[in-house]
């Protein structure tokens, strides 16, 4: 059985949950840039200082809580990057890309978090243990996002990029849901159902990336549930 502090637990997790969302609100600048909208980049938002990406609420005092109150999970979110749809070339089909960089994002970096993983483990680094708890939790919160990103509900990614596929009248009514995006996503939370929906898909990815980083799925279970116990 593994025993992790809450010293241990905030070190592990203040850094994954940092970049990975900073990560994804640059990507979605990025991506808006290539495309077209500078507006991102004039605002100073298209840098990894994750100062110009911190909102007080979602990247301080809501995953600072679950940290302190060890609530067995971690969540938290930056400030959206300035996207102005207008720029853009091919504003509808082009909003799908934008909205797709910020999963995919945390996709590749979950790969690289799996990746610095196995390097440690190769390595035998005598900060391997703190490096191995980061890693794991690395992997686990851009899971997470990229999953929760790629719900098609609006205002999440997901729901963004399911409006720009649909057709006319029918992109109009299903934008017209984003108002009420995030309650119902918070009841999907709360009744255990988003959970339900979501944790087989989490495994198998999850699973799949500890191949990636050299650790048994075993005992990757073991680290993630230590690091997530309120214990």
């Amino acid at each position: 059985m593994i025993e992790v502090s809450l010293t241990q637990k905030i070190v592990a997790w203040v850094l994954p949950v940092l970049f990975a969302i900073t990560v994804h609100e640059v990507a979605h600048g990025w991506v808006a840039r290539q495309l077209g909208d500078n507006t991102a980049m004039m605002m100073g938002r298209l840098t990894l200082n994750p100062v110009r990406h911190i909102d007080p609420v979602g990247s301080i005092l809501i995953p600072g809580m679950l940290l302190l109150m060890q609530a067995g999970f971690i969540f938290g979110w930056a400030k959206p990057v300035p996207i102005t749809w207008q720029n853009l070339g091919r504003p509808k089909s082009d909003m799908v890309l934008v909205a797709a960089a910020g999963p995919l994002s945390n996709f590749c970096m979950a790969v690289i978090w799996a990746l610095i993983t196995r390097m440690v483990l190769l390595t035998g680094s005598e900060f391997a243990q703190p490096l191995l708890f980061m890693g794991v939790a690395g992997i686990f919160i851009n899971v997470v996002l990229m999953l929760l990103n790629l719900l098609p509900l609006p205002p999440l990614d997901g729901g963004r990029v399911v409006a720009g596929l649909l057709p006319g009248q029918w992109s109009v009514r299903f934008s017209r849901i984003e108002p009420y995006g995030i309650w119902i996503l918070i009841a999907l939370l709360l009744t255990g159902v988003l959970g339900w929906l979501l944790w087989p898909v989490l495994e198998f990815i999850l699973h799949m990336l500890a191949q990636v980083s050299g650790l048994p799925a075993r005992v990757f279970d073991q680290i993630l549930k230590a690091l997530m116990s309120s214990g």
